[in-house]
């Protein structure tokens, strides 16, 4: 399986005026326009994807769909509270694993340092690996039997830089 991770675009600050929970913070107009510029990156990669598989929160929702639209792919598109800050990686995994086990490749949208940690954890077995993803970053990673542990090598890791200029 080839398994993808992407940070959600930039977001409005917290705080902002009008959104009380960090859960519903929208992207700014500019994480906005760089993540639809960061889409167009991915395509011309010639990336697919059999699922999209997102955080709950707005942030990551917004991302996920302008990935999903850019790729026609919106009704590949799953929410899945294990993705959200307070989620727990290992019951994503079971999630994927009992649920989309003949897909092949997969996008998890979401956050930091989830993230982060979680492909710590697939490619080394615990998360102390020290992983960067930038907002609008993304991390390829090739699975051979998808599990919490150390079960992937890690392929490319782009930031989101990288991408927008390949768009």
């Amino acid at each position: 399986m080839d398994l993808y991770l992407l940070r959600h675009a930039i977001a409005v600050v917290r705080g902002a005026p009008g959104v009380e929970r960090d859960s519903d913070r929208p992207l700014s107009e500019k994480g906005d326009a760089k993540m639809r510029q960061i889409a167009r990156g991915m395509k011309a990669l010639g990336l697919s994807f059999d699922l999209i598989v997102t955080s709950p929160y707005l942030r990551a929702r917004q991302t996920a769909e302008i990935v999903a639209a850019e790729f026609g792919a919106e009704k590949k598109m799953e929410l899945s509270p294990h993705l959200a800050l307070d989620g727990d990686p290992a019951e994503l995994l079971d999630e994927l694993r009992s649920q989309h086990a003949s897909v092949e490749s997969v996008l998890l949208v979401g956050h930091e340092p989830y993230l982060s940690e979680l492909v710590s954890v697939l490619i080394s077995g615990d998360e102390r690996t020290e992983v960067l993803m930038k907002k609008g970053g993304l991390c390829k990673l090739a699975v051979e039997d998808l599990a919490y542990g150390q079960c992937a090598t890690l392929e490319w890791l782009m930031a989101p830089r990288q991408l927008t200029r390949i768009g």
